[in-house]
Formats: structure tokens, C-alpha cells, sequence
């Protein structure tokens, strides 16, 4: 049967072409971009896996290594030579890891994935929460409390929270572990998940820290916003106030901007993660991307900059779709 062109299912197929589109034009420029910043870089990709034995590997050897990994070729061709194993669908190999890229980046991401997950639940919900609450105390004493707590967490870097956190919990009062997804010398097979909670509690909390400030702000504005809007008053009009009104009428217009925020600010996690994981030697794909580029590894580098876009395309485009979601919400309200 043939759809119509205005149908919503062809409307659907159209939008998710183009983002697509879009997302393979991305991945490209990113990936060009990323090649020619990575082969102009000073650090010597041969240099670096040798590391102390340099001094006695002779220049034939050198030039062997260089032939075997193709970085003897001119750029474009070597682009080209990655660029087609990728539509193949092999990242390469890394050096630093002996293994392919594919299978760093899915054990790396495994670890990963928990901080992430953990840091992004937890400051969404602290951010919304505290906004909830500066919202409904406008330009009272809880108001400008929690705004200057949400700037001072805003500017503090994701390193310096982090060695803090350090500092106190883990070296003044030891009471959580230092560093390392569970505890050194133990296989990752030996490890429980109640050592692996301790050890995550120090990076979630950091990583979390980084977000609530931003969501807490936009959300202390929306609701802002919709307490002074007419549904609102004639809500109170009719009875309604205090947290009731706050939960069932406010929450469900401020909370769907605030989850876009989160889907867009996604990408700023993952930069984030980068300085919280090396910080505490969490063994995650943030760790992985540090001491790929340390060493030189451009396979390595290449695909989890690939992958990292991929993610935060798609935070985006949730974002985006959410966004759409409001803004028919209002025209129909406008409408009515």
C-alpha cells in the first residue's frame, strides 16, 4: 500500500534520513579533521611505542616499523587506506593495547558506561531538584544559596573537584578507595560489585558535581517561568498550592527541558570523564584516550573520536526531539 508523502510514517522515514545524513557528514569532516591534527602532531608514534629501547634500534629497523604501520605513505593515501577498512568495518589496530580497536573501545566503554550512567542519572536528579526548590523560594534566602552553590560548582574544574575529593575521603579520612576500578592485584573476575560500587562512588560524584550547577539553573528558571503563567494562577484560583501544585503542575512542564539540557550536555560528560578517570587511573575509555594520544596511537585515537561523536550526536539529536516535543506543547496551548 502506498503511504502518503504527509504521511506521519513517511515523515518519520525523512527526518531519520537526514539525520543520517547528517551524522555520516559529521563522522567524515570529524574524521579528516582528526587524521591531519594527529599526523602533524610532535610525538612520534614509532618513538613512542619503543620508548627507552630507541637508542638501540637501528635506522633500518626504524624504517621497517614505519613501512609496517604505513606512516612511510603521504597523508592522503594513508587516510584513504583507514578510511577503507572503516567502511569495512575494521577501526585497526592499536599499538599501545595490542588488540583491535573495536574490542579496546567495547571493554574500555564497558567501564566507562557506569560512570557516565551514574554521573548523569545523579546530577540530573540533584539539578532538578535544587532547582525545583530555588524556583519555588524565588529571590529568597534558599534561592540565593543554592544559585551560588550552582556558579561555584559551574566554575570548579573537573581535575581540581576531583583531587579534592581525593584529598578528603580517600587520604584524611580514608574511608573510600583511591584509585582503580576495583582493588589492585585482583583479577576482574575476583572483583564484587560492592568493590566495584566503592571504587565508582569518588569519579560518579566528581563527574556528577559538573553537571547539577547547569541543570539546576535551568530548571530554577523554567520553573520560574511557569509559576508565572496563567494555568498556574488559575490552579491557585481554584485551591491548589505549596508542593502539590509544585509536583503536579510545575514538574511536568519544567522537567522535560531539563532532560533535554541533559541529553545535550552530554558531550560535556564525556570531557569531563576524560580528566575524572585519569585522575582516579579509572581503567574507562576516557583513561584509554589520554594514553593513546601520550603514545601516539592514531588507530586508537581515530576510533574512540569516532565513537565519542557518535554518542554525542546521538544525545543531540534526543535533545533536538525533545526540544520539538516542547515546542508543539506550547503552539497548542497558544492555539487554544
Amino acid at each position: 500500500m502506498d503511504v502518503p508523502l504527509s504521511s506521519p510514517l513517511s515523515h518519520s522515514g525523512y527526518l531519520l534520513l537526514k539525520a543520517l545524513l547528517r551524522l555520516a557528514g559529521l563522522l567524515c569532516l570529524v574524521s579528516v579533521a582528526t587524521f591531519v591534527l594527529l599526523s602533524y602532531s610532535p610525538i612520534d608514534p614509532i618513538k613512542a611505542y619503543i620508548g627507552n629501547d630507541l637508542l638501540h634500534v637501528p635506522p633500518e629497523q626504524y624504517a621497517r616499523i614505519a613501512a609496517r604501520w604505513g606512516l612511510d605513505q603521504p597523508l592522503w593515501l594513508r587516510y584513504w587506506h583507514w578510511f577503507s577498512q572503516v567502511l569495512q568495518g575494521d577501526l585497526g589496530y592499536s599499538m599501545l593495547y595490542n588488540a583491535p580497536v573495536g574490542e579496546v573501545i567495547g571493554q574500555r566503554f564497558a567501564a566507562s558506561f557506569l560512570l557516565l550512567a551514574g554521573a548523569w542519572l545523579l546530577s540530573g536528579f540533584f539539578g532538578i531538584l535544587l532547582g525545583l526548590c530555588a524556583g519555588r523560594y524565588l529571590n529568597r534566602w534558599p534561592d540565593r544559596l543554592i544559585c551560588r552553590f550552582a556558579y561555584l560548582l559551574a566554575s570548579l574544574p573537573t581535575f581540581w573537584v576531583g583531587l579534592l575529593l581525593l584529598a578528603l575521603f580517600a587520604v584524611h579520612w580514608p574511608l573510600l578507595p583511591v584509585c582503580c576500578a576495583w582493588t589492585p592485584g585482583l583479577a576482574a573476575d575476583e572483583a564484587d560489585w560492592l568493590m566495584r560500587l566503592r571504587h565508582l562512588l569518588l569519579p560518579v560524584t566528581t563527574l556528577a558535581l559538573l553537571g547539577v550547577g547547569n541543570i539546576a539553573l535551568h530548571t530554577r528558571g523554567r520553573v520560574a517561568e511557569v509559576l508565572e503563567s496563567d494555568f498556574i494562577r488559575y490552579a491557585r484560583a481554584q485551591g491548589d498550592g505549596g508542593w502539590p501544585m509544585l509536583r503536579f503542575h510545575v514538574l511536568r512542564h519544567a522537567l522535560t527541558p531539563a532532560l533535554c539540557l541533559q541529553f545535550a550536555s552530554l558531550g560535556e560528560l564525556i570531557g569531563g570523564s576524560l580528566l575524572a578517570e585519569k585522575v582516579f587511573s579509572y581503567p574507562g575509555l576516557g583513561q584509554a584516550t589520554v594514553d593513546a594520544g601520550l603514545r601516539g596511537d592514531i588507530p586508537l585515537l581515530m576510533g574512540i573520536v569516532l565513537f565519542c561523536t557518535l554518542l554525542v550526536f546521538i544525545g543531540n539529536t534526543v535533545a533536538n526531539l525533545l526540544l520539538a516535543r516542547i515546542n508543539r506543547g506550547w503552539e497548542g496551548k497558544h492555539a487554544v
